[in-house]
């Protein structure tokens, strides 16, 4: 009975330690990724900012080609809604909303995860023109993990398992406006 006693309260202990350490974890993480590609910012912007053209280069868009999709509004605007919906858990289910456009620099999203566990973030992907045929292209992805569940970013390399996808995205991305 006293062993049983020493492992609650050790339990209990290391529980408690937990929760005091999540306090003072950050609970936001970035991951950022860039490429050029070689063709005009405006042949490049223009693909981009159509959420439907991410099912020809995101990785995740590809991940389940059984995968349910669908749209609402006027693709390529302010309020445009990309929706999916997965059996496969590594795809879940949830939906990415254009939240703003700068014409020709920059495309802001809200993406809303809502199976296997809700969050939402934010993407964004931005367009600047190196040269009057080369475009240097940014992925990036904006994440807020709530207390007490932030206690996962010391153990989980967000930049790292994000990154990967974003990469390769970037790539595809890349091969598809220079092989059109």
């Amino acid at each position: 009975m006293k062993i049983l006693k020493t492992i609650v309260i050790a339990l209990l202990f290391i529980v408690a330690l937990l929760l005091i350490i999540a306090l003072f974890v950050k609970k936001d993480y970035a991951v950022q990724r860039e490429i050029t590609i070689n063709k005009t910012n405006q042949e490049v912007f223009d693909y981009i900012k159509y959420l439907r053209n991410q099912n020809n280069f995101s990785k995740w868009a590809m991940m389940d080609p059984l995968m349910k999709k669908t749209y609402q509004g006027t693709d390529g605007t302010v309020g445009f809604i990309s929706a999916w919906d997965s059996k496969a858990d590594s795809v879940g289910k949830g939906e990415q909303e254009i939240v703003k456009i700068e014409e020709g620099k920059r495309i802001d999203f809200e993406i809303r995860f809502i199976k296997p566990f809700e969050s939402k973030d934010k993407a964004y992907m931005i367009t600047e023109s190196l040269s009057s045929n080369t475009t240097k292209v940014i992925w990036g992805f904006d994440g807020h993990m709530n207390y007490p569940m932030n206690l996962m970013l010391l153990v989980m390399d967000f930049d790292h398992m994000l990154g990967g996808d974003l990469e390769i995205g970037l790539q595809r991305l890349k091969t598809k406006l220079e092989t059109e």
